[in-house]
């Protein structure tokens, strides 16, 4: 993902209630939103270049997201960033044990941030911070720098799901997240990528030649571990192409 908004309250009925949208090349195929045959359980997109995922959950109610840390300077990991979030779906280890066994691999992925949880409990992770932490109950918002780093569309994504939380649905999740609307130049980012693609990029919904957002996704997660997630797919005009939807019940116990 590129923009992920989240509100995480373990004590309300919907813990997890989260939009988010994934920006890539739109020549780099990927599979949309389903079971993965291979891996039983495991339910989210997938990337045909590499292999991962970059948002998915299983059925015993996990849940992993993944952003990638803008920095033109980085080294090249030798592994793909988004097998991370499928090596968490697929395995038993709890989020913070798996992030502290992470420590030691960290220099064969380029920068990354990763969220990992469940209706129980919500962590957050910055490869250059190297440090996993747990998150208290709040709204946070994740682009491509640490997380509730202030970039103006991480700032209006966060107060747009903020006046929906009363009562979120999935298809108002994924409506907020289209927005287009892109910020003056003098209050955007410098990461190092020149200030035209600064602008492409500072926008919620991003349609440039080549690049752009390929899919939203809208994740709710029950106090019972029941989840619902949404993905909704775009041509490269930023059309609406296609969604899929996913209703686990809860696990059992």
């Amino acid at each position: 993902m590129c923009l992920i908004v989240f509100a995480w309250r373990p004590d309300h009925a919907l813990p997890l209630v989260l939009a988010a949208n994934r920006d890539e090349f739109y020549a780099r195929s990927s599979l949309p939103l389903g079971e993965w045959s291979d891996m039983p359980g495991l339910f989210a997109g997938r990337d045909l270049q590499a292999g991962g995922t970059w948002l998915g959950v299983n059925r015993k109610g996990r849940f992993a997201a993944l952003t990638n840390i803008r920095d033109p300077h980085q080294a090249q990991g030798l592994h793909s960033r988004g097998e991370l979030a499928v090596e968490f779906l697929r395995g038993e280890r709890d989020a913070e044990t798996f992030l502290a066994e992470l420590q030691p691999r960290l220099g064969l992925y380029s920068g990354f941030n990763l969220l990992l949880g469940d209706r129980h409990a919500l962590y957050y992770f910055n490869s250059k911070e190297g440090q996993a932490r747990r998150l208290q109950a709040g709204l946070y918002g994740l682009s491509n720098a640490e997380l509730d780093t202030p970039w103006p569309k991480v700032l209006r994504a966060s107060e747009k799901l903020a006046a929906a939380l009363n009562t979120p649905q999935p298809e108002q999740l994924l409506a907020l997240m289209r927005d287009r609307q892109q910020p003056p130049r003098s209050l955007l980012p410098d990461t190092g990528i020149g200030l035209d693609w600064e602008q492409l990029l500072s926008s919620m919904f991003i349609v440039g030649p080549g690049y752009g957002t390929c899919s939203s996704n809208a994740l709710l997660l029950d106090s019972g571990g029941g989840v619902t997630l949404v993905e909704q797919r775009y041509d490269t005009q930023g059309q609406i192409a296609g969604e899929s939807a996913i209703q686990l019940p809860a696990p059992a116990t």
